[in-house]
C-alpha cells in the first residue's frame, strides 16, 4: 500500500475520530479498520409534506479545514474542487451517474453504469413514421478508480470513503496532494501552485487531447470559483462557505492543449511555467459578484470566451448557398440570386468547429447517419436548408457520459445535439444546429429545438447534477440562445418533462427528466436571467419560485426511499389544505389519481413556470392548471411564488370549452401536392370559460416533412392558421389563436 510521505493511517484516523463511521465494508474492499458505529442515516418526510430545511451545522466546513491541514492542500482549492464536483453534498453515500461518491466525488471504477432512458416514448414523435427503440447494450468503459486510490493513500476502507462525508473529504485531499507531488511539487499553502493537480482531479486528462482540454477547463473553473467565492446550505443542513479571493495570484502550470499522447510517468513531472492560457485569463478577468445571501447564493454568469477546441467537425464548403425554404415557390430571380435568410433564429451554415462558446471544453463526436437494413435510416434528420429554432430542451441521460456518447454513434438509437459530462463539464456535440435530433418525443418540438443531454439521474442514486455541469450547460445555452435568438425563459428553455405529447395516446408515456431535482433557479442565475418578480401587485400571473434549498416537497418512487431533498417543484391540490387530494391529470392518469412519485409530474408546478393567478386564500395560492383550479402552499414567511407580468389568454365568448393541442400544425389546405396533410388531433384536455393561461406571441402553424434519407427531399409547410403557446399544466401546449382572446397580464 503506497501512501503520501509523512501521512500515516494513524494521522488520518486521528483527524476523523469525531466522525461516525459507516456500515461494514463490502468483502471485496478488504477494510483494514473495522467500524464501531453506524453512519448518520438520511432523514425522510412523508411524501407530499413540504418541509423547510433550516438546520445549519459546522461539521462539513470543519472537515474541509481538517483535511486541508492534514495533507497540506490549500483549503480554498479543496473547497472549490468539491463545489464543482458535488456542490459540497454528501448524497447520503449514494453514487452519481458516473459512480462518484461524496463531496469529493471519489469514483468507484468497479460500479456498473446506469441504463439510459429510451422506452415508453417514441423519441421522433411523428406517428406517420413511428420509431420505437430498444436500448442497446453498452460495454462499460471503466473510469479511473479514485475511490480505491484514496483508500491506499489514507488507509481508510473504501466503504467508509463512500458513506462518510468527512472521510470522503479526507480522501479527496489526499488525491490532490498526490497529484501535486506527481507534478513535481510539494504541499504548500499557495493555491497558485496547484493548477496541474486540480486539472488531474476529474480523472479524464489522460484519455486524449479533447479530455486534456476538458481537464484544463475544469481547473480554470476551479480558480474562477476561488476568486468569486461561493456559499450554500447542503441538503443535510450543512452551511459551507468559500470566501472570495478576488486578488488571487495567477496559478502556475496551465499547459496549452496538446496532441493525444501517453501521460508522463509520475517520476517525470511536467515543467512549471506561469499561467498564460486564454481560458484562464478570460475566467480570471471576471469581476467578483456581490456579497451572497440566503441558503443558495447566485453566481454571476461567466464569460463565453476560451481557447479553441482540439477537435472540430468537418467544415462545410463555403460555396454552398443557403437553401430557399421549401414552402416557398421560388421565382426565376430567386433561383438565380438566393434570397438572404434573416439571421434571427435561423440555423444555417455551421462554422468550422463545434458550435460552443470558447469558454468551455467542447469536441465534435458526430452522431450516426446511415441507412438501415430493411429500410429506414438513423439516427436523426439532416437539413440542407435553414431551420428556425424556438426551444432548447434540457434532458438527463440516466447513464454515463461515456455510454451516451457511444449511443449517439448507433444508427438504431435516438439522437440529440450535445452531451455534457458531470465530472468536469466537458461537452460533446453530435449534431449541427440545423439538423433535427430525435430526442423530445414530439416531432413539432424536435423540428424547432436543440437537445442537451446531461450526465445525471432524475432520482435513482440521489440528485447528482454537479456545479461543473451546470456551469458548462449554462454557458452553452447562453451561447446558443444569443446565436439563434431564443428567449431565456421557461417557455423556451424547456425540460423534457415540459414537452407536450402529440396525441392523446402518447400523453402517459412522455418522459419526466430532468425532474424536480434540477435547480432551475440556480440555472437561470448562471444564464444571467434570474427568476424575479415583475408587474407589482397588479400582476395577474405568478412565477413559481420556491427556495430550492429549503423547499422539501417529499417524493416516493426513488428506489430505496426518497431522501429529504430540496426541490424545484410544488404540489398542486384541489383545495387550500395540506390534506386535500392532488389535482387530477386525465391524460397522465385516465382512470386513477395523481401520485407523489418523483416520476409523476401530473400535480406539480416547477420553478420558473408562469401561470395565471386564479385566487389567493390565506397561505395558499391558486392557479389555472389543466382546466381546473389548483392550489399550492405559498405562505408569506416562506413564499413559493412571486408576482409576474405577461400576456394571458382566455376562451373567446361562445367558443368554450376550447381544444388544446400538443403541436402547432397547419390546416389541411396549406399542404402542397405530395405532402400528406397531418391530422390536427387535439389532446384530451379542454379550457372552460372563465379560465386564463399564460401565453406567448402568436405563431403560424408549420410542419417539416422529413421522411427521406436525402435532405433535399424535405419540405416545410407553413399555413395561415395561428396558434398561441400556453403553460397549460406541467407541460406547454397550444391553442388556436382564433379560439382565445388576449387578457392584460
Amino acid at each position: 500500500m503506497r501512501r503520501l510521505p509523512g501521512i500515516t493511517v494513524v494521522t488520518a484516523l486521528a483527524v476523523l475520530a469525531s466522525v461516525a463511521p459507516a456500515q461494514a465494508a463490502r468483502p471485496e474492499d478488504r477494510p483494514a479498520h473495522p467500524r464501531t458505529s453506524p453512519a448518520l442515516s438520511a432523514t425522510t418526510t412523508p411524501p407530499g409534506t413540504t418541509t423547510t430545511g433550516t438546520r445549519t451545522r459546522s461539521g462539513r466546513q470543519a472537515a474541509f479545514t481538517r483535511a486541508a491541514r492534514t495533507y497540506g492542500v490549500p483549503e480554498s482549492v479543496l473547497l472549490a474542487v468539491s463545489y464543482l464536483e458535488s456542490r459540497w453534498e454528501g448524497h447520503d453515500g449514494r453514487p452519481s451517474v458516473s459512480a462518484g461518491y461524496g463531496p469529493m466525488h471519489l469514483v468507484d471504477g468497479r460500479a456498473a453504469p446506469g441504463r439510459p432512458h429510451g422506452t415508453g416514448e417514441d423519441p421522433r414523435g411523428d406517428e406517420t413514421r413511428p420509431r420505437l427503440i430498444a436500448v442497446p447494450s453498452i460495454a462499460k468503459d471503466r473510469p479511473r478508480d479514485t475511490l480505491r486510490r484514496a483508500a491506499e493513500l489514507t488507509g481508510l476502507p473504501p466503504d467508509r470513503l463512500r458513506e462518510d462525508a468527512s472521510a470522503n473529504i479526507m480522501g479527496g485531499a489526499a488525491l490532490l496532494a498526490d497529484y501535486r507531488r506527481r507534478a513535481g511539487g510539494s504541499p504548500r499553502d499557495d493555491p497558485a501552485g496547484w493548477y496541474e493537480a486540480v486539472a488531474r482531479y476529474p480523472g479524464t486528462r489522460e484519455r486524449g487531447a479533447a479530455d486534456e482540454d476538458a481537464a484544463f477547463s475544469f481547473a480554470d473553473e476551479v480558480y474562477a470559483t476561488i476568486r468569486a467565492g461561493a456559499a450554500r446550505v447542503t441538503d443535510d443542513g450543512e452551511r459551507v462557505v468559500l470566501p472570495a479571493t478576488p486578488d488571487l495570484p495567477a496559478p502556475l502550470s496551465p499547459p496549452a492543449p496538446s496532441a493525444p499522447s501517453a501521460p508522463p510517468a509520475p517520476s517525470t513531472p511536467p515543467s512549471v511555467s506561469p499561467a498564460s492560457s486564454p481560458a484562464f485569463l478570460a475566467a480570471f478577468a471576471r469581476p467578483a459578484p456581490a456579497k451572497p445571501s440566503g441558503p443558495s447564493e447566485p453566481r454571476a454568469p461567466l464569460p463565453l470566451e476560451r481557447r479553441a477546441s482540439p477537435t472540430e467537425p468537418p467544415a462545410v464548403p463555403p460555396t454552398e448557398p443557403p437553401a430557399v425554404p421549401p414552402s416557398a415557390s421560388p421565382t426565376p430571380t430567386q433561383a438565380a440570386t438566393p434570397t438572404p435568410i434573416p439571421a434571427k433564429k435561423i440555423a444555417m451554415m455551421p462554422a468550422p468547429g463545434p458550435d460552443c462558446p470558447k469558454s468551455v471544453s467542447c469536441e465534435w463526436l458526430p452522431a450516426a447517419y446511415e441507412r438501415l437494413p430493411g429500410g429506414g435510416y438513423g439516427n436523426h434528420d439532416r437539413s440542407d436548408g435553414p431551420r428556425e429554432i424556438d426551444y432548447i430542451v434540457i434532458h438527463d441521460g440516466e447513464t454515463s457520459y461515456d455510454a451516451m456518447t457511444r449511443l449517439a454513434k448507433d444508427p438504431t438509437y435516438l439522437s440529440w445535439h450535445f452531451t455534457i459530462r458531470s465530472a468536469d463539464g466537458h461537452i460533446a456535440q453530435h449534431l449541427r444546429a440545423r439538423d433535427i435530433g430525435w430526442h423530445a418525443g414530439n416531432w413539432y418540438v424536435n423540428s424547432r429545438s436543440i437537445g442537451l443531454e446531461h450526465e445525471g439521474y432524475l432520482a435513482k442514486g440521489g440528485a447528482w447534477y454537479t456545479e461543473a455541469m451546470y456551469l458548462a450547460s449554462a454557458k452553452l445555452v447562453r451561447h446558443l440562445a444569443a446565436k439563434y435568438d431564443i428567449p431565456l425563459d421557461r417557455a423556451h428553455i424547456l425540460g423534457h418533462d415540459n414537452v407536450p405529447a402529440t396525441t392523446p395516446e402518447t400523453v402517459a408515456g412522455m418522459h419526466e427528466d430532468p425532474g424536480p431535482y434540477w435547480d432551475w433557479a440556480h440555472y437561470f442565475e448562471l444564464l444571467g436571467r434570474p427568476l424575479r418578480a415583475s408587474g407589482g401587485d397588479a400582476a395577474r400571473s405568478v412565477l413559481i419560485r420556491p427556495d430550492y434549498g429549503t423547499n422539501r416537497p417529499g417524493f416516493t418512487g426513488c428506489g430505496g426511499g426518497c431522501r429529504d431533498l430540496g426541490a424545484a417543484s410544488v404540489w398542486l391540490r384541489t383545495r387550500p389544505s395540506a390534506t386535500a387530494p392532488l389535482v387530477k391529470d386525465i391524460g397522465k392518469h385516465p382512470t386513477g389519481d395523481s401520485t407523489y412519485s418523483v416520476y409523476d409530474h401530473a400535480a406539480r408546478a416547477s420553478t420558473g413556470q408562469r401561470y395565471a393567478l386564479a385566487e389567493r386564500r390565506g397561505d395558499w395560492t391558486a392557479i389555472w392548471y389543466l382546466g381546473q383550479k389548483a392550489w399550492f402552499h405559498d405562505p408569506a414567511t416562506a413564499p413559493t411564488s412571486v408576482r409576474a407580468s405577461g400576456p394571458l389568454v382566455t376562451p373567446r365568448p361562445g367558443r368554450s370549452p376550447i381544444k388544446v393541442y400538443g403541436r402547432a400544425y397547419p390546416m389541411k389546405p396549406a399542404y402542397p401536392r405530395g405532402v400528406p396533410a397531418q391530422a390536427l388531433t387535439p389532446l384530451q384536455y379542454s379550457i372552460p370559460a372563465g379560465q386564463a393561461y399564460s401565453s406567448g406571441p402568436a405563431t403560424r402553424g408549420s410542419y417539416l416533412r422529413a421522411a427521406s434519407f436525402d435532405p433535399s427531399e424535405h419540405r416545410v409547410v407553413t399555413g395561415d392558421a395561428r396558434y398561441r403557446q400556453i403553460q397549460f399544466g406541467h407541460r406547454i401546449m397550444f391553442v388556436r389563436a382564433s379560439d382565445v382572446r388576449s387578457v392584460t397580464g
